[in-house]
């Protein structure tokens, strides 16, 4: 999380509802002082209490959860580079805007006949999404290739304790010179969805 706290204005359910939309980060977790990363689909229950995912067998993580781990799922958003020729004012340099929401909690794993349930909330959510196509349910798969296939991943569930965000939007600059900031960067900028990116400057409040 970047330090400076004028990045982190958004409020606790601000956080959590992007995490929730987003719904794919980064899990991290150390083992044995060795740090594990995996990229995970999840779902963040309405009360942002808990996280619910499932992790292929081998992955290291699983392998390591005999016991609880402090974990944090990171979720990135929209971020491009920013040149310092595009606020239109001198003595500028260059950075980096983005956003992104941290999700700090302890993940264990859960009873292996809760995945199916669970393989069905994420694919209806996500199916959801793809409306009107008709949506995918796991019954459509032969029921002995689903078995072979739940069996090569666990369900597992962290509990939250801790949410930050950062909405680095250029807040610590004046209105005027970031929403030229923002023009520009929707019209040149490179990283992800930095039109999207552009928007949020454009919304976001600023010094002046």
């Amino acid at each position: 999380m970047h330090p400076n706290p004028v990045f982190h204005d958004a409020d606790t359910a601000q956080n959590l509802a992007f995490a929730r939309e987003r719904g794919f980060g980064v899990l991290a977790a150390m083992a044995q002082d060795t740090p594990m990363l995996s990229h995970v689909p999840f779902l963040l229950s309405e009360d942002g209490a808990t996280v619910e995912l499932h992790l292929v067998r081998s992955n290291p993580i699983a392998r390591a959860l005999k016991v609880p781990l402090r974990v944090k799922i990171a979720v990135s958003g929209p971020d491009s580079y920013v040149s310092p020729d595009w606020y239109g004012v001198t003595d500028q340099v260059p950075t980096w805007n983005y956003v992104a929401v941290h999700l700090t909690g302890v993940l264990e794993l859960r009873p292996q006949e809760e995945l199916h349930d669970l393989l069905d909330r994420q694919s209806a959510v996500y199916e959801d999404r793809l409306l009107p196509k008709p949506p995918w349910k796991t019954e459509k798969m032969t029921p002995d290739v689903m078995e072979k296939m739940m069996r090569m991943i666990v369900p597992c569930r962290m509990q939250v304790t801790g949410v930050d965000g950062t909405w680095k939007l250029g807040q610590n600059k004046p209105d005027a010179v970031r929403h030229v900031a923002a023009e520009q960067a929707a019209a040149y900028g490179f990283g992800s969805q930095a039109d999207v990116l552009a928007a949020l400057m454009r919304g976001a409040k600023g010094s002046s």
